[in-house]
Formats: C-alpha cells, sequence, structure tokens
C-alpha cells in the first residue's frame, strides 16, 4: 500500500514537473516572439529614417541650384545627416540611453531639413520646380511614415514590456535575461503649438 502511494506521489511530481516544464518552453519562445517583433518593428523605424537621408542629398543639390549662397544651410544640413546617419542601435541593447542619443540626432536633422524647407520662402523660382515640390512632397510622406513607425515599434515594445512584467511570465523573463526596452518620446518642445505668423 506504501509503496503504491510512493508511485501515485511520483507519479503526480512527474506530470507537475512536466506541465512546468512545457509552460516554461512556451513562455520563453512567446516572449522570444515579441522580442524579435521589437527588432522588427525597431528595423522598420530605421528603414524610413534611411529613407529619409537617402532623399535629403537629392533635396540639398536641387535648392544650391537656386540658392547657392546658403551655404552655411547646406553645410549645417549635410552634418545632422552625416551625425544621424552613423548611429546605430542594435535592438538587442536598445536601451533608453542609446533610443535618446538616436532620437537627438535625428531631432537635430529635421531642424536642419526645417532651415533648408524655410530657403524656398526667398526664391520664388526654387517653389516653383517641379523637382523640389516632388522631393519635399516626398519628404513629407516619408516624416508620416516615420511617426507611424515610431507609434507601431512603441506599440510592439508596450506589448512586450507588459508580458515580461506580469506574472507568471516576468518569472521566465527574469530567469532568461529579457530586458524592457524603452519607447520614442516626444521631442522637447512638442508639447507646445507652432507658431503661425502671416506678417
Amino acid at each position: 500500500m506504501f509503496k503504491k502511494g510512493c508511485l501515485a506521489l511520483v507519479a503526480i511530481v512527474v506530470l507537475v514537473g512536466v506541465f512546468v516544464a512545457a509552460w516554461g518552453v512556451g513562455a520563453y519562445n512567446g516572449l522570444v516572439k515579441q522580442q524579435e517583433g521589437v527588432s522588427t518593428a525597431w528595423a522598420q523605424v530605421e528603414n524610413v529614417y534611411q529613407r529619409r537621408a537617402d532623399l535629403i542629398p537629392n533635396l540639398v543639390e536641387t535648392v544650391k541650384g537656386y540658392a547657392k549662397h546658403e551655404q552655411s544651410t547646406f553645410e549645417s544640413v549635410t552634418k545632422a545627416r552625416s551625425e544621424a546617419t552613423s548611429i546605430k542601435v542594435d535592438p538587442a541593447d536598445l536601451t533608453p540611453e542609446k533610443l535618446k542619443e538616436f532620437q537627438a540626432a535625428q531631432g537635430e536633422l529635421s531642424n536642419a531639413i526645417g532651415r533648408l524647407l524655410a530657403i524656398q520662402e526667398n526664391y520664388p523660382e526654387l517653389k516653383a520646380d517641379t523637382h523640389f515640390l516632388e522631393l519635399q512632397s516626398q519628404l513629407e510622406g516619408t516624416e508620416n511614415r516615420i511617426a507611424v513607425e515610431r507609434k507601431k515599434f512603441n506599440e510592439t515594445a508596450q506589448g512586450y514590456n507588459t508580458t515580461i512584467r506580469t506574472f507568471p511570465k516576468n518569472i521566465v523573463a527574469s530567469l532568461c535575461g529579457f530586458d524592457r526596452r524603452p519607447y520614442f518620446e516626444a521631442e522637447a518642445g512638442a508639447d507646445k503649438a507652432p507658431k503661425v505668423s502671416f506678417d
């Protein structure tokens, strides 16, 4: 009788162990899938930022044809583009500091592009140039894509971050080294409406 009870207890312990192991494997695989989703979303963010960077040389050359004496603006755009494209972030090691550095460089590039596009106000011929207008339209579309991809990245990172912090998957996440992913944040001053003037 005692022997049968021990066998039954051992069988229950083995079944529970198998169940826990199966759940742990499933939880781990689910976390890997979500982590890869974050990496994919990050790759798409980089992709649209690269598209913007690829448009800039053509835009600069077009503006140069009309505004030859705006050399400092051209240099600032070129420098900002170089700095923005030199920052590479590995999605597996995406820390808040690295994301902030990436975002700051992209913000500087956005400001430089804004100054470049503002030049058109002084050159009516440039404003009418079809090549310039096409590049400006492509750049505007790319900026919209950037906003969309940043939003998707934040949503994907939020899902992943929620999963690794929720019991009981947080146990697997902490044992296996799954770390939180940072979010894109609004740039400084984004909470203030731009000033519009018709002077």
